[in-house]
């Protein structure tokens, strides 16, 4: 009878020893084996609530997972069963239990991006802001003061504080996230910017900085003439010239301008019209990139105090108002004399209220 019971034991432990060693060895084939996703893969979207059970089902359903039950095993077993984060999710071709399970808990989501572009206004920043199906939208429709209220920064004008990058974000993220981030690494940029300035520069603050940036990034088409422009409108500032920059009368007429700078517009009173008043406008009139604010506390040394566009994109430079002025009829005229903001065709020097930067 003794014998019996213990050949019966023994019979059970092999058993047991060999159907531990079958589910061990299909746990581990199902852990290596890839999902059955398709060549495109597959969209997979786990929503708040969802458990890793139901995750499991949801794939066993669209065919991708054969067994549910183990991959919730899977989970139990490392301890992550209630670590998955919601989000949405592309599963590629190959993609096994294991890889998948590992995805879900560190939660590599879809990444969206948007663009914000060097030279964008705020208007363009919000349309593409407010265009993007991606993002959840809650400043739609609000002034540009309450939109900076929103993201905690009441009183300060939205123009140019945030910074021109290419920004990834999972589906869902709130407009108010996106620019809060934008403003955050505009500020971390420009503050490192100013720790590292030149000596000796007109500026009283990082935003007069920030400001300076925006015009260069208006101004200039070159990447090499950064540095020129910006000493250009520097040494304009330390001689209590007037900046004399289109851009700036541009900005402060606002939509209703048409594209053609006309003599009149030059002559329209804004607080934006350099050619009107002297030293900075009060605001940034766009969004500068980093080569533009490192300009800007960089300027290149020299004389001129003039540039005029040659109509390739790059500038001539001049130290004198004569100088300037051939310059202007030369590249802007075609060669041909006639009365323009500062050129009368007998003057050697000239008043700088009569000049123009870039006319």
């Amino acid at each position: 009878m003794r014998a019996v019971i213990y050949k019966s034991i023994a019979v059970a432990l092999l058993v047991g020893v060999l159907g531990g060693a079958w589910l061990w060895t299909g746990y581990r084939d199902f852990a290596r084996e890839p999902l059955d996703v398709g060549e495109p893969g597959l969209h997979l979207v786990v929503k708040p609530g969802m458990s890793l059970r139901r995750v499991a089902d949801e794939l066993h359903a669209q065919g991708a997972l054969k067994h549910p039950r183990l991959l919730a095993w899977m989970a139990r077993w490392r301890g992550v069963a209630d670590r998955v984060k919601v989000g949405e999710y592309h599963i590629q071709p190959g993609t096994t239990p294991s890889r998948l399970l590992t995805m879900l808990v560190e939660g590599r989501v879809i990444q969206y991006s948007l663009t914000l572009v060097e030279g964008w206004d705020f208007r363009q920043v919000m349309d593409a802001i407010d265009s993007n199906p991606h993002l959840k939208h809650e400043l739609k429709g609000l002034s540009a003061a309450k939109i900076m209220a929103r993201i905690g920064h009441p009183g300060e004008h939205a123009e140019g504080r945030f910074f021109p990058d290419t920004y990834h974000f999972p589906r869902g993220t709130t407009d108010v996230a996106f620019l809060q981030r934008a403003y955050r690494d505009m500020h971390e940029r420009l503050m490192h910017q100013w720790q590292g300035r030149a000596v000796g520069l007109p500026y009283k603050k990082p935003y007069d900085a920030l400001i300076m940036a925006s015009i260069i990034e208006k101004e200039t088409a070159l990447p090499s003439e950064r540095e020129k422009i910006a000493g250009v409108f520097v040494r304009r500032l330390e001689k209590g010239m007037r900046l004399q920059t289109d851009p700036t009368v541009i900005y402060g007429l606002g939509p209703k301008f048409d594209g053609n700078l006309r003599r009149r517009d030059l002559a329209h009173d804004t607080p934006y019209n350099t050619y009107m008043h002297k030293g900075l406008p009060p605001t940034p009139i766009a969004m500068p990139g980093l080569a533009s604010i490192h300009a800007a506390l960089h300027p290149a040394p020299g004389k001129a105090l003039y540039f005029v566009a040659r109509g390739d994109g790059s500038h001539q430079f001049s130290d004198t108002l004569k100088e300037h002025d051939r310059a202007v009829i030369k590249y802007q005229l075609n060669g041909h004399a006639r009365s323009f903001s500062s050129y009368n065709g007998k003057h050697d020097t000239h008043d700088d209220k009569d000049s123009a930067a870039k006319p």
